[in-house]
């Protein structure tokens, strides 16, 4: 058995925005964008929203920060000479903005307080409080 996260995600910058197309007589629209990743190595991953979905894309432009929920299809095809052919792709099926300083990095931490050196030179003798 095959076992596929369901909650997939993918965060990066809009690459590249396709238009929609459209294919065949039964009307199956696709719109492909590239989204790079901002990891050490960088990938341009491409996602194909399909039907309905491809209008989730309307509000989007080339380098937002984005993040998309994916789903991972897989098919066979054979050929015209009988030879098994396997072909992935990556669907997206939800689209948001994310803003620039992600919600996951800790917040700057604050300077340590400055200490200041006590002042022992009072005319009545140094100040000390301790017991001996």
């Amino acid at each position: 058995m095959l076992l596929i996260e369901k909650n997939m995600e993918i965060s990066g910058k809009i690459k590249w925005l396709d238009e929609t197309k459209t294919y065949g007589n039964n009307g199956f629209r696709k719109r492909e964008v590239v989204v790079t990743t901002e990891d050490r190595y960088p990938q341009h991953i491409l996602v194909e929203f399909v039907q309905e979905n491809c209008d989730l894309l309307n509000a989007f432009q080339i380098g937002q920060n984005v993040k998309i929920g994916i789903n991972l299809r897989g098919r066979e095809w054979v050929n015209p000479q009988g030879e098994t052919k396997y072909f992935n792709s990556v669907q997206g099926w939800r689209i948001e903005v994310i803003q620039e300083s992600s919600a996951t990095e800790m917040p700057p931490m604050p300077p340590p307080p400055a200490f200041e050196a006590a002042d022992n030179t009072d005319s009545d003798g140094p100040e000390d409080d301790l017991p001996f």
